[in-house]
């Protein structure tokens, strides 16, 4: 590919929950993001994925501005400190590397548990943040539809996407794990975003549990949710309630979605703790402070401690893999090929351009002595050459796309091929 598309990521491959969630984004800031980049560093292209486990920015430049990109993401996020960030980030400054690795992440091959059914939706709304920004080229829009298609093939012909290991799923399990010698476990949800929402589904369709409270700052999304389901199966508490409730509860799930912890040592050293209490951080940044597992008889996990409890599906995922990376390398041919085609395509286009241009100074010589229905099979035939000549010429360029020769052959097909300068006047 000569594209110049890049990325640098930032994930939990390379940097620890601490680092991760002073770089966080959510949607507002990925939007804001994508207009700086585009309009101080002249990016195209630009993708920015912000996850629990990621930030990254995908882009189109001719130059290397990775660095420019982590500086401008501190000032955004307020991080004075940014350059001290920079070795945590991957960076791939090539199309082939750089599509890769967007393909291994929307695919959930790159997830923290493999096979994350979450990760697909993100890269979706990420992209619909990118269109809406008008901040895409052919050369993106091709790659992620493509990339969507191949997801759907996933979906259909592996069994990848059998079972529930997600980061939702994972959650579920160690609940299940802390709970184990507590009979009837009471559980609170607090915050109703994505993941936390899909631990609730999960929740309620466990017979393990039969007292899951659910809270959120707006109550109609936790009455939306609790209407999937039975009556009365998903409890729900006012936000201003919510003290009583963290009381009452043995494992409290928090996904809730702000730039510093809710959870403070203060707030549960007050709770009046007598046996255990379970708290499961799912938010990035977290929103449990980490010094509050210093009050007597609270437990603090957070998304760097949730490994995968599903392991059966796991299993089932990982002996996937061959069959997805197999389908991603078709996939990825077929781009790659597409992509080289792009090469030529300005150079077709004036092949077509320059040759009607000849065709219709032709024309006019010599229609001026034809007759009407002469002048007629005159224009016809000249077409019906030009498209016969032009169809040969866009062969053998795409057969050259093909064999990866377009790039060394270009220049010298744009010298033989420039019809529009070699062109003689009338």
């Amino acid at each position: 590919m000569s594209h110049p598309f890049k990325a640098v990521s930032l994930s939990f491959k390379q940097a620890p929950l601490a680092i991760r969630e002073l770089l966080a984004l959510d949607e507002a800031a990925c939007r804001r993001f994508i207009q700086r980049l585009r309009t101080e560093l002249h990016l195209t292209d630009l993708l920015v994925l912000s996850t629990c486990n990621r930030t990254e920015v995908y882009y189109a430049h001719e130059a290397d501005q990775s660095f420019a990109i982590i500086k401008a993401l501190g000032e955004l996020k307020e991080r004075a400190d940014a350059a001290s960030f920079a070795p945590y980030f991957d960076r791939y400054l090539d199309a082939e590397p750089a599509a890769h690795h967007l393909y291994e992440v929307a695919l959930g091959l790159d997830a923290q548990v493999v096979g994350d059914m979450q990760i697909i939706n993100q890269v979706k709304n990420a992209y619909q943040w990118t269109a809406d920004a008008d901040a895409a080229g052919p050369f993106l829009h091709r790659l992620l539809h493509t990339i969507f298609f191949t997801n759907k093939r996933v979906q259909q012909e592996t069994s990848f996407r059998d079972g529930a290991a997600s980061m939702s799923y994972a959650a579920l399990e160690l609940v299940e794990e802390l709970t184990a010698d507590v009979a009837s476990p009471r559980v609170l949800v607090v915050g109703l975003g994505e993941i936390g929402s899909d631990v609730c589904r999960h929740l309620a369709e466990s017979r393990a549990f039969s007292s899951v409270t659910l809270c959120n700052r707006t109550r109609s999304r936790a009455e939306q949710l609790a209407a999937e389901f039975a009556p009365g199966q998903l409890r729900i508490v006012n936000f201003e309630d919510l003290t009583s409730a963290l009381r009452e509860a043995d494992v409290v799930i928090s996904s809730i979605n702000r730039e510093t912890p809710f959870f403070t040592r203060e707030l549960v050293a007050h709770l009046d703790v007598l046996s255990y209490k379970f708290f499961i951080d799912l938010a990035v940044p977290r929103s449990v402070a980490a010094d509050v597992e210093q009050v007597p008889g609270v437990l603090v996990y957070n998304v760097d401690a949730i490994e995968s409890k599903a392991s059966a599906a796991l299993e089932q995922r990982l002996a996937a893999v061959p069959h997805v990376r197999a389908l991603m390398e078709e996939s990825l041919a077929d781009f790659a090929t597409w992509s080289r085609e792009m090469l030529v395509s300005p150079l077709i286009q004036r092949m077509k351009a320059g040759l009607e241009s000849l065709r219709q100074q032709e024309l006019e010589r010599f229609q001026k002595k034809a007759t009407p229905a002469e002048a007629k099979l005159l224009d016809e035939a000249t077409r019906a050459l030009m498209q016969k000549v032009l169809k040969q010429h866009v062969l053998q360029l795409k057969a050259a796309c093909r064999r990866e020769e377009a790039e060394q052959l270009l220049p010298l097909l744009t010298d033989l091929f420039d019809v529009e300068r070699q062109q003689e006047p009338a």
